[in-house]
């Protein structure tokens, strides 16, 4: 990776980002079909280049083993977080990413504080950890629907109007506390538009594969687009940090989403910059030992050493 190229993947990225301290109106300042001038038929070639930076970077973070990285997907049904974590993912060691995928919660977790369930699925150190949906759900869909705060069976003086603001601080204080450990969080929030999530609930009516990923309940929330609307420009513009920022990715486009989600990843990977670890010197000497004697047992007509040998060491 070049310098040159860092910087191309960061200003390719700098339009999605939500600048900390920002007031978010989507409809306003982040457009669904934005596509930076890129064409369908450059797509194929440019993610498959990101996915295989990411693989590189991936195995370097997992030798490292110093940092852990956390992805948390955003969007609304049909938004392609599945598809976007498939593609994107594509290529990467799978013993070093995690997927978690959060739904209505369980007896054992309303037990817990709201932010409990997400911290047992946190990554490692040398692993990528993918949030499929997240904690701001807790901000999210809790908001528009308030019958899920009273089942989490807060004191009293922990409810009323307050509450919003006193989760966002919460979210972004152990953010930051998970960035300060060696855990930074990337945060996309898939951007689509109404009539795109149209189009997509009627595909996934048509087509009998597709049958099964839609539900009555779909339609029920798309009843609150609006609300939900200002739920997500309120939760941009809370909590979108210097720590942990959020990119707002265009998601009309499927193929332009995943390289912007790519992109964002892969620019978080370059600035940790991971290295494989270097031997100390008796380390280096057992291996040049045992090198010497993996040579010695060539069997007759073989090369000493056919790696050394096709690649001219």
């Amino acid at each position: 990776m070049t310098d040159k190229q860092a910087r191309r993947i960061a200003e390719f990225i700098a339009p999605l980002r939500v600048e900390p301290g920002s007031k978010v109106d989507l409809a306003r300042d982040f457009d669904p079909r934005y596509r930076a001038r890129l064409r369908k038929r450059d797509s194929t070639e440019l993610l498959r280049t990101g996915v295989s930076l990411l693989a590189e970077y991936q195995s370097r973070l997992a030798a490292q083993d110093t940092y852990g990285v956390l992805l948390c997907l955003q969007a609304l049904d049909a938004g392609g977080k599945d598809g976007t974590i498939r593609h994107v993912m594509s290529g990467v060691n799978p013993q070093g990413v995690r997927v978690s995928s959060f739904k209505v919660p369980s007896a054992e977790e309303l037990d817990h504080d709201y932010l409990w369930r997400y911290a047992r699925q946190l990554p490692a150190r040398g692993e990528i950890g993918i949030f499929n949906r997240s904690h701001y759900e807790e901000v999210l869909v809790v908001r528009v629907h308030p019958e899920n705060l009273d089942r989490q069976r807060l004191p009293e003086d922990a409810r009323g109007r307050g509450v919003w603001k006193r989760r966002y601080r919460e979210i972004n204080d152990w953010e930051r506390h998970l960035c300060d450990n060696g855990f930074p969080v990337v945060k996309i929030f898939l951007n689509l538009s109404k009539e795109e999530q149209r189009t997509r609930f009627l595909k996934r009516i048509d087509l009998p594969e597709k049958n099964w990923k839609f539900s009555a309940a779909d339609i029920r929330e798309r009843a609150h687009w609006d609300e939900y609307q200002r739920a997500f420009s309120e939760m941009l513009s809370a909590t979108s940090t210097s720590w942990a920022p959020w990119y707002v990715v265009p998601a009309d486009r499927k193929w332009f989403a995943r390289i912007c989600a790519a992109a964002v990843l892969a620019h978080t990977l370059i600035e940790l910059d991971p290295r494989y670890p270097e031997v100390g010197k008796a380390a280096r000497k057992e291996l040049l030992a045992a090198k010497r004697q993996l040579e010695g047992e060539a069997p007759e007509g073989a090369e000493r050493d056919p790696y050394a040998a096709e690649h001219g060491d």
